[in-house]
């Protein structure tokens, strides 16, 4: 963990001394999410935003660096014996993203790592943040298209990496411990 978290603060550090020029933005969205893997099943996308500030920090002709700092709501929801659960995790994303312009700055892809900190967990409304990791890491890949030099919109998929539990929870098949995290995430974008 460690590791990652350096490599990403060298990664943006040299960007920030190398870059020619470095913009920054707001984006926000929509985000549709679920728990996938393990023992987990009936799950249905849970419909949530993310809200927040990016750099985009040119590098070389048509590669770019973009960190962000982004607020998301994600989750999922379960069939139960009462019905419908609904399990609500909010994150404060910060995702370093690889960035490379296919098309005169219009068409872009992008990829790279995502650390998510917890800031609360609930099922059904009940509080189970200390049954949920505090950390969650993942990966996205996403690509975008720039109506103009400020106005965008991307689309952005992120697989978790890490558990989303890590208490064991005994006769359920340690049903939370190897779920993770799976966001769509569709956005629109303002650069200054």
């Amino acid at each position: 963990m460690k590791k990652i978290i350096l490599a990403a603060i060298a990664v943006m550090a040299f960007g920030f001394t190398n870059a020619q020029q470095t913009r920054f933005g707001i984006k926000g969205g929509l985000n549709l999410s679920t728990v996938v893997g393990g023992d987990v099943d009936d799950t249905k996308s849970l419909v949530g935003f993310h809200v927040g500030g990016f750099a985009e920090i040119h590098v070389v002709e048509k590669f770019f660096i973009q960190p962000e700092l982004l607020f998301s709501t994600q989750g999922s929801k379960f069939d139960g014996f009462g019905g419908d659960y609904d399990y609500k995790l909010n994150y404060l994303n910060i995702p370093v993203l690889a960035k490379y312009y296919i098309v005169d700055k219009k068409f872009s892809v992008e990829a790279g790592p995502q650390l998510g900190v917890l800031l609360s967990a609930k099922l059904d409304g009940e509080d189970i943040k200390d049954y949920t990791r505090s950390v969650d890491f993942g990966f996205n890949i996403g690509a975008g298209y720039s109506f103009t030099d400020n106005l965008s919109v991307g689309l952005r998929y992120t697989i978790g990496l890490s558990p989303l539990s890590d208490k064991d929870i005994d006769n359920e098949d340690d049903y939370y411990n190897s779920a993770k995290n799976s966001n769509l995430a569709l956005s629109l974008a303002y650069k200054f």
